[in-house]
């Protein structure tokens, strides 16, 4: 079956000339259109004081998400809570973690990130086992996050600071479209909610994570293009692989990330104990002035050795 016309179930992206979609659109000629399967409600201050949570006594927090980043400095505001300079964030990309400067000024030894997968922030957070975390994230039960933080053993508080919930999609003809990417359990509920007969559709269904393509199987629905895959690792990838008519690969799980990934993935993931400073300019001037320093102290040994050099003759 080709494929033409994609519903995708997140937002638009700002600019889609440089997003991973534009591939899908000027080289197979695909019709996109963006539609957010769910919307994200924040949790009231006074349904977290219940939880008897206090942000105050942790030294760090993760972040896997730039909703979970809004709904924590949300939190704090109306809790009239503040977190002092000391607090360290542990995000689970580089982008998160440059999300953060729209709350906070950077500071050297504050904020860390993992490279792609969460697994490898949960490596990193292994090297800190000292500090007490807290994870603001959904009222999910469990995710593949909380799945990841248990198994590694990692000591953490699990704080519901916002609730999904299912938007109606009976406006779209979803009989036009060739195929649906679906990227959480919440999509896949708003999915089936609008359209319980959705299995006897002949539409494909492509799905990114475990936990997603769980809530597919739960419901009876095929997975045709699951990802993330060593050859895609992401969504516009592996649809693009699909069209292309490659074979799919083995889909990585929480469990497998380590094992599957490359080699010098894992080992920048695991040197990665060090904290990164994730505001760009900071980290060009700091490169400038290493360089610096590094060029005056080879200035310097070649000086030494010219005058030991001249002494000897």
């Amino acid at each position: 079956m080709k494929i033409k016309k994609i519903l995708i179930s997140q937002p638009e992206p700002a600019d889609l000339e440089k997003s991973p979609y534009r591939n899908l659109v000027h080289k197979h000629n695909v019709d996109l259109t963006f539609y957010k399967f769910f919307e994200v409600v924040g949790i009231s201050a006074s349904d977290f004081r219940k939880t008897r949570i206090h942000i105050g006594e942790y030294t760090a927090i993760i972040f896997n998400s730039k909703n979970s980043i809004d709904h924590f400095f949300r939190m704090l505001k109306e809790l009239r809570e503040t977190v002092g300079e000391e607090m360290k964030y542990f995000c689970s990309t580089e982008a998160i973690a440059l999300y953060l400067q729209n709350y906070i000024q950077y500071r050297k030894r504050k904020v860390f990130f993992g490279n792609q997968y969460f697994s490898e922030l949960v490596e990193l957070i292994g090297k800190h086992r000292e500090e007490k975390f807290l994870f603001p994230c959904s009222d999910e039960k469990q995710t593949e996050y909380t799945k990841a933080l248990d198994k590694a053993k990692i000591k953490y508080t699990k704080a519901p600071m916002y609730t999904s919930k299912p938007r109606d999609l009976s406006k779209f003809d979803i009989d036009s479209f060739d195929a649906i990417a679906l990227f959480s359990p919440i999509g896949v509920r708003s999915l089936v909610k609008s359209f319980p007969d959705i299995k006897e559709h002949k539409i494909i269904i492509a799905a990114f994570g475990t936990s997603t393509h769980a809530a597919l199987k739960e419901n009876g629905i095929k997975l045709s293009i699951g990802a993330p895959t060593q050859s895609a690792p992401s969504m516009a990838m592996a649809l693009e692989n699909y069209i292309m008519g490659k074979e799919q690969d083995n889909v990585i799980s929480p469990k497998g990330e380590p094992k599957h990934s490359s080699k010098s993935t894992i080992t920048t993931a695991i040197k990665r104990n060090k904290p990164v400073i994730a505001n760009k300019e900071i980290y060009k001037q700091r490169m400038e002035e290493k360089k610096a320093q590094a060029a005056a102290r080879r200035a310097a040994r070649a000086a030494e050795k010219a005058r030991k050099e001249a002494s000897e003759k």
